[in-house]
């Protein structure tokens, strides 16, 4: 099941980059979306690999939930993650000059809480898919137990460091 979970991740990488090297080398924006397209193509497949090994008697791991998490966060950030992708490309390949503005005070904490919104979405869509699968095995679940009761603390530590951008600002340095 890690193969699988590390192809995907590979593969959505080179699509990405297919997707920006036909929107920027070739000019062919048409084509370029139809790879950004393919990125959720990538989860589904990963989400029935998933289902079909767990089918197949497959105990449950800690790498079935990692499945879980990756396709949330694929659905969740995968957007922000295309535009990421984006500015380096324009960045290191086209040789532009980055507008990035770095953020500071009220700016920097709401950036924050968006984020923190993203990660709850994707704890929301890997954490269902979760408990589907903890449903649909039945028996032998502690492995995803563990897998979704850590992704709680880590949900819980992202919005305490969220938070305190809210209570202590980020200050523009003098």
């Amino acid at each position: 099941m890690l193969f699988w979970i590390i192809a995907a991740e590979i593969a959505f990488w080179i699509v990405i980059m297919a997707g920006l090297f036909t929107r920027y080398i070739w000019k062919r924006n048409r084509l370029s979306i139809f790879f950004f397209l393919l990125t959720p193509a990538i989860d589904f497949a990963l989400l029935v690999l998933t289902a079909i090994d767990l089918k197949n008697g497959a105990t449950a791991s800690f790498a079935h939930g990692l499945a879980a998490i990756y396709i949330g966060v694929s659905i969740a950030y995968g957007k922000s993650m295309i535009a990421w992708a984006d500015s380096k490309f324009q960045s290191w390949i086209l040789k532009k000059s980055s507008q990035k503005q770095i953020l500071y005070g009220k700016a920097k904490a709401i950036y924050e809480m968006k984020m923190w919104g993203r990660h709850l979405i994707a704890f929301i869509i890997g954490g269902s898919l979760l408990g589907l699968m903890i449903w649909y095995v039945g028996e032998e679940i502690d492995p995803l137990m563990r897998v979704l009761n850590l992704w709680t603390i880590v949900l819980v530590i992202d919005f305490i460091i969220c938070l305190s951008y809210v209570i202590f600002p980020k200050k523009e340095k003098k």
